[in-house]
């Protein structure tokens, strides 16, 4: 890492996750030794806090976490630049977002995107074309930094001449606090007078600067909020909200699960809040925790087994030690969550999802955002058969004419190779299965078990 020009702070981090993996610490959250959160502040009854985020939001600013590069669906780019509606990419959308955010506040808000080093020049391409949305005092994002893949036979750095940017890997988006600070972006912030950032993925279209949350974090004088949402069927197997012993709000991912517990944890009566990494920052409050403990902050360690490809199922296996952003929520005193309306998370991690944000299932609306139909409560649950459906250009190429109608649809799985014709439509709880390459015919009104 120094070799790679990491700077000390990033290098410390990196150690810090290295000896816990190497020492085959597994930092679980045992069910027994936590509580479910039952109740939360609902951000729909935040009308009287509007005034004072209106006021504060001259003093906000918007991060996007822009590093993912799509290679889970054959993308060799970043993922935001792939097409979601109408023709416009994820940084096309957040572009338009911010703008009529301005518009509606009159604030000059800034939009800063946390870069991988493999996202940053094409992002900063896309974003130069709206020609009022640059900051004049500081650059439009800053690069995440980068740590080696451990080879999982001996805990060597799995860097080896030949490979390019192969042996290393991003540190997961908890890298953000070591970022913002090491890049030297916080202390610019600072020094312009801006006290907040709200945070949000690139890939999250429902996510836009909420003028009531923010003015519930200042009123209350939060110096951490996270936005949560209820879970439903399709987020059992994700992270939840809990907490600890001491009173403190934590968050559990699944590798924080410990053998045993699956049940409970998949328990979305018992567990009813989901992390939809929309996270609000006390900036002054995160640079006194930098400061506190060496310039980054100690999350939990997440380790995930990987292959030193991930193209290549036969490459050797890898070990990525990463952290989540929102397990800071554990290290704030005054860290608060609240309850928001699923509209304001729409993420697109798979071509499942890409599917489902598509169809009419979601709409855009005039300022730009990606969200649920009003008469919809949750999304479709969306399982498409990995053989044909996993990557982007297969993908495609099995929805030539679009999306199928999917606004009355519960849930669709797809097994074996269909292709979809125009003018489909897809109600209620619906299972399409085939062993020969199918095309449904144009105008097809499907329900249940259907056999090709």
């Amino acid at each position: 890492m120094q070799q790679d020009g990491a700077n000390q702070e990033a290098i410390a981090s990196f150690v810090l996750h290295f000896e816990l993996a190497a020492g085959g610490t597994r930092e679980f959250l045992i069910e027994d030794d936590i509580e479910p959160v039952v109740d939360l502040p609902d951000s729909t009854q935040f009308a009287a806090y509007r005034e004072s985020g209106s006021r504060a939001v001259h003093g906000t600013v918007v991060i996007k976490l822009n590093g993912g590069l799509g290679t889970g669906m054959g993308l060799e780019k970043a993922k935001s630049l792939l097409e979601v509606r109408d023709g416009l990419t994820f940084l096309d959308l957040i572009a338009r977002q911010i703008l009529a955010t301005r518009a509606d506040t009159g604030a000059a808000i800034p939009l800063l995107l946390m870069n991988s080093s493999r996202t940053a020049a094409e992002s900063v391409d896309v974003l130069s074309g709206y020609l009022e949305l640059p900051h004049p005092d500081f650059p439009s994002g800053f690069v995440q930094n980068r740590v080696p893949k451990i080879l999982a036979s001996d805990l060597s750095p799995a860097d080896r001449p030949n490979l390019g940017d192969l042996g290393w890997c991003p540190p997961g988006h908890g890298d953000l606090y070591t970022a913002l600070a090491g890049s030297g972006v916080l202390a610019t912030l600072l020094d312009l007078g801006f006290d907040y950032a709200f945070v949000s993925n690139a890939d999250n279209l429902g996510a836009v600067l909420d003028p009531g949350i923010l003015g519930f974090m200042v009123e209350n004088n939060h110096d951490f909020v996270m936005e949560a949402a209820d879970r439903s069927a399709a987020d059992r197997k994700g992270g939840h909200l809990c907490r600890l012993p001491d009173g403190r709000l934590a968050l559990r991912e699944s590798a924080q699960c410990r053998p045993g517990d699956e049940a409970a944890f998949q328990d979305v009566g018992r567990h009813r809040f989901f992390n939809t990494n929309n996270l609000w920052l006390h900036l002054p409050s995160l640079a006194v925790a930098l400061d506190e403990n060496g310039g980054y902050l100690p999350l939990d360690t997440i380790v995930n087994h990987k292959r030193l490809d991930p193209r290549d199922p036969d490459s050797l296996p890898v070990l990525q030690l990463e952290t989540a952003m929102g397990a800071a929520v554990s290290l704030f005193e005054r860290a608060a969550a609240v309850r928001v309306p699923r509209r304001r998370f729409s993420p697109v991690k798979n071509t499942d999802d890409l599917l489902a944000v598509r169809s009419d299932a979601y709409r855009l609306t005039d300022d730009w955002l990606v969200v649920l139909h009003p008469d919809r409560k949750t999304p479709p649950v969306i399982n498409l058969d990995d053989r044909f459906f996993k990557m982007i250009d297969d993908f495609e190429q099995r929805f030539p004419a679009g999306p199928p109608s999917l606004q009355c649809c519960e849930s669709l799985t797809v097994e074996g190779d269909i292709t979809f014709g125009d003018g489909i439509v897809i109600e209620g709880e619906t299972a399409l299965r085939t062993d020969r390459p199918h095309r449904i015919p144009d105008g097809t009104r499907l329900e249940g078990t259907v056999d090709f």
